[in-house]
């Protein structure tokens, strides 16, 4: 019996939209899943250079929960370029700043680097609230 792989690009895969809601979830766990989802890890056709994952929605990315002290003590790191330019904030200043910016981090930390890693990027959307613009798409609730 002759078993035919199946290649599936961009244009013929079956893309779905789905919403997470992050209120209460661990940051590393709802960026985990979104990233393994924007991939199309989770699917059968799955393709390692190819851009065959679902879209994502995250909702309530400002209510993300992060275990243990690292609300006042994980440093991020930023670099203007020049001699003596690092700058460091705590989550808690970063979230009072940007609320979506942790999850926005988190997420991008965990794809791959290069020109699919920011195509794939494009495909997830986050809000700090729980309002989004994507009800038209219709999607799927996940639990975590």
């Amino acid at each position: 019996m002759l078993v035919k792989t199946v290649f599936v690009t961009p244009a013929t895969a079956e893309r779905k939209w789905y919403v997470i809601d992050a209120e209460g979830k661990a940051l590393g766990r709802v960026a985990a899943k979104v990233a393994y989802m924007l991939r199309g890890k989770n699917k059968p056709t799955y393709t390692p250079s190819q851009e065959t994952g679902d879209f994502m929605v995250v909702v309530n990315a400002a209510k993300i929960a992060v275990t243990g002290r690292k609300r006042k003590e994980k440093i991020y790191y930023r670099h203007s370029g020049y001699p003596g330019g690092l700058k460091d904030f705590t989550f808690q200043e970063l979230l009072g700043r940007d609320p979506i910016a942790p999850l926005e981090l988190a997420i991008r930390g965990m794809l791959p680097k290069g020109p699919l890693g920011r195509k794939l990027y494009k495909n997830v959307k986050i809000y700090a609230g729980s309002e989004h613009p994507h009800i038209a798409q219709s999607p799927i609730a996940i639990e975590l």
